[in-house]
């Protein structure tokens, strides 16, 4: 019997305390001045005073530039969904690029510009740029890729990185400092300059630019400092999560494939593992009347 009076003792107790838990959970959410969960919080960041891009110092303490990179920092952290594909699609391709910015002297932060241009994506834009590093016909052909209905190398990772750097390096010996160069990578060289001349300064910081110039180095820089810390913005996750490029052989082909079906099929495997480790390939033929060497991928 003693017993019974314990247990309906204890079951009071409990009774109570969850009256009183939930009369404060009510209280708490019935504030009427807040329209979401009592434990629903969006939190200012604090913008870190050693930022850099390619060595070169982002000057937080300019009010214009702090509140630009604060943007980017809001932005881009509690956009989720996008910085968790950055860090994933970064695992697959960034170890391809990464060695060829090593090869023509490009600081390493450069790889974060081609990530901020196409989410690493074979993507088109308005004005027709398209590719990982978003060339333009004009400037792709510049640099030596080809650009036709038949084949396109803007979306050839390796050959699209090597004529992007060839172009950052140009840029670099007009400029002599490597934010500027980025700058110019989106405004053009000649847009750049013209900026320079008609304002008479020679930082980035300094010019008054058009909206997408001038989040463009914040943009970089932002992108670079979240995935340089994931935790510290809160993105958690496994290398088992994160993307990898598929294990390929290459063969070199110099004449014409009249059915690129039946070109993968007779090396064992299927149109769509041909066309996504070759998307340079546009149509389901390769036209090479002139004998040029290809180098395809084929997934092994």
């Amino acid at each position: 019997m003693k017993n019974l009076y314990k247990i309906f003792a204890l079951l009071g107790v409990l009774f109570i305390a969850f009256l009183f838990i939930n009369a404060d959970v009510l209280e708490i959410n019935s504030d009427p001045g807040k329209n979401t969960s009592a434990l629903y919080e969006i939190k200012a960041l604090k913008v870190p005073t050693n930022l850099t891009f390619a060595g070169e110092k982002v000057p937080i303490e300019d009010e214009d530039v702090l509140e630009r990179v604060d943007r980017e920092l809001l932005v881009n952290t509690y956009w989720q969904s996008n910085g968790l594909l950055n860090f994933k699609r970064a695992h697959k391709y960034f170890p391809v690029i990464e060695p060829i910015l090593k090869k023509y002297n490009i600081p390493d932060d450069f790889k974060y510009l081609a990530l901020i241009e196409s989410g690493l994506q074979n993507v088109t834009s308005p004005a027709g740029a398209k590719g990982y590093w978003q060339l333009m016909p004009k400037t792709a052909r510049e640099y030596g890729l080809e650009v036709n209905e038949n084949v396109d190398e803007r979306y050839n990772l390796v050959k699209s990185t090597e004529a992007a750097c060839q172009y950052l390096q140009e840029a670099y010996k007009i400029y002599g400092n490597w934010t500027l160069t980025a700058a110019a990578y989106n405004a053009g060289m000649a847009g750049i300059s013209r900026v320079m001349d008609y304002q008479k300064v020679n930082s980035y910081y300094d010019l008054y630019l058009n909206a997408e110039t001038s989040r463009y180095i914040p943009r970089i820089v932002v992108t670079k400092e979240i995935m340089s810390n994931p935790k510290k913005y809160g993105f958690v996750f496994e290398k088992s999560d994160l993307y990898n490029l598929t294990r390929t052989k290459t063969i070199e082909i110099d004449v014409e494939i009249p059915d690129l079906t039946e070109f993968a099929s007779s090396h064992g495997i299927t149109y769509k593992e041909l066309k996504l480790n070759n998307p340079w390939l546009l149509e389901q033929n390769l036209n090479n009347k002139s004998r040029k060497k290809y180098f395809i991928e084929i997934p092994v």
